[in-house]
């Protein structure tokens, strides 16, 4: 009884195999098809429409906004100067670097250096 259905199972394991290397083939044959399809001589002018069509180029988009790698800030004295007036006047940090369109984290060092924070104990 437990070796007809080991059989069985054996069976079933071969036709699932055999199916899926019949799939992987069709498909194969259906994407090497697709640019004459479509009108294209070759593999590499179908790519480039499709990227095209895309909107992109085919690199990776990154964060929230899409776009490449982030510019980074140039941090001046006159930013310096913006953020310690900012923090006298009782902004937030998140206030001041959204109005100087710097990092949190740079607010934070700005800060930091010019002794506008309390030491953590």
């Amino acid at each position: 009884m437990i070796s007809e259905k080991i059989k069985e199972l054996e069976a079933t394991k071969a036709k699932i195999a055999s199916l899926e290397k019949s799939i992987a083939s069709e498909l194969h044959a259906e994407l090497r098809a697709l640019p004459a399809k479509f009108g294209y001589d070759s593999a590499a002018a179908f790519v480039q429409a499709v990227k095209a069509a895309a909107g992109g180029r085919g690199k990776k988009r990154r964060g929230k906004s899409g776009g490449g790698k982030r510019k980074r800030a140039t941090i001046t004295d006159q930013t310096r100067s913006e953020v310690k007036k900012m923090t006298e006047a009782g902004k937030t940090g998140s206030n001041i670097a959204a109005a100087l369109k710097i990092s949190l984290p740079s607010v934070q060092n700005i800060k930091k250096a010019l002794g506008l924070v309390k030491a953590r104990k």
